[in-house]
């Protein structure tokens, strides 16, 4: 299973949010190249970039954290955040990105991001699913729809998509376990690989995720705050 940290990007900023809401902001660090150089040396081979001010205002913005981060480590990175144009992806591929993680975009133009598959093809492209209540949400989480969370799986999965990073809005930053329930319906009735985000606070949990089948796990808040250390993780390779 797949150990793949997270920085959240405000202002160039490695931030965290609680549950999404962007006033619960916290600044973990000024730097986050400094903070990935760190996730490397423990041997740390995937990162999770998210770009919030993209997510937020609906186009990149933090291209060149994306940038310096790539040019400084060879962490493989998987970019999110604001990506709406084959413009703001190419800037994001160009930048450095292994993969991107498409989420809103999905939700609002699925036409173009079945095209989004056939032109990167399915490894390049993660299928980003946020959901509160099993319903998806968009736009940096700030905005509802109704779409079920399996069956918008489902609807990629049909269109080739392999790879999907579910987060649990309502378990986002808080600390308190992941949705292990959810996680198992999804694997029960996709043939997807599925990415765990959201809820980890322990490595017991990360120990959980690989027991149900999850072939990768995102950690942020856990790590910054001193719940897991980089040498746990470290032991898990």
């Amino acid at each position: 299973m797949k150990i793949i940290p997270a920085i959240d990007i405000i202002d160039g900023k490695c931030v965290r949010l609680s549950k999404g809401d962007y006033t619960t902001k916290k600044i973990y660090n000024e730097s986050p190249v400094n903070v990935a150089k760190e996730f490397e040396s423990f041997g740390i081979k995937y990162l999770h970039l998210v770009d919030l001010d993209g997510a937020k205002s609906k186009h990149i913005i933090n291209q060149k954290v994306l940038e310096n981060i790539a040019r400084e480590t060879s962490l493989e990175i998987d970019f999110g955040g604001g990506l709406k144009t084959l413009k703001d992806i190419e800037i994001a591929f160009n930048s450095g990105a292994k993969q991107i993680t498409i989420g809103s975009i999905a939700v609002q133009n699925p036409e173009f991001s079945f095209d989004l598959i056939k032109r990167y093809g399915s490894e390049k492209i993660i299928l980003g699913a946020d959901c509160e209540n099993r319903k998806i949400k968009t736009s940096g989480w700030l905005e509802e729809s109704t779409l079920d969370i399996i069956d918008f799986i489902l609807q990629y999965q049909e269109k080739g998509i392999q790879n999907v990073i579910c987060t649990d809005i309502s378990k986002d930053g808080m600390l308190e376990g992941p949705s292990a329930d959810l996680y198992k319906d999804i694997l029960n009735q996709t043939t997807i690989q599925l990415v765990a985000s959201g809820g980890i606070s322990c490595i017991e949990n990360v120990y959980e995720m690989k027991k149900i089948g999850c072939s990768g796990t995102i950690i942020g808040k856990a790590i910054y705050e001193g719940k897991i250390s980089l040498k746990d993780l470290q032991n898990l390779f």
